[in-house]
């Protein structure tokens, strides 16, 4: 199964703020075109929904929001543009997949708040006893 990015090209430039904003919206649509795609590629069925990856790829977008510079968007597309190429072409495993887009840095949700849940209470005295 292959996948190219037809409809998404990076010009040296944007000639203004509106062009730079134009383009990264037309790669989130091209990023949200191809989630079915990744899907299938890595076996996420289990894992992830497509809405749930579209999130997640709306988090890496507005994470720059406040960028205005047309240049450094334009840097950042390209960048994404790759990621997303490798991601189609399979150059990364599907943990790198699952760690980066779907976990992400916070950790499972699930997780969150039930780290010393499952120690017993010899472990709990000797980590309290070895931090001093």
């Amino acid at each position: 199964m292959s996948f190219t990015l037809r409809s998404v090209k990076v010009a040296p430039n944007s000639a203004s703020l509106e062009e730079a904003r134009t383009r990264v919206f037309d790669f989130f649509r091209s990023a949200c075109r191809s989630i079915p795609t990744v899907i299938d590629i890595y076996n996420l069925d289990d894992v992830v929904s497509p809405s749930q990856l579209r999130s997640s790829i709306a988090s890496q977008i507005r994470k720059n929001s406040h960028i205005t510079n047309p240049k450094v968007i334009d840097m950042l597309l390209f960048k994404g543009i790759e990621e997303l190429n490798n991601v189609a072409e399979h150059a990364k495993q599907r943990h790198h997949i699952i760690g980066q887009y779907v976990v992400g840095t916070g950790g499972l949700v699930q997780d969150l708040g039930t780290k010393d849940q499952a120690n017993s209470n010899f472990l709990k005295n000797f980590y309290e006893g070895n931090y001093f």
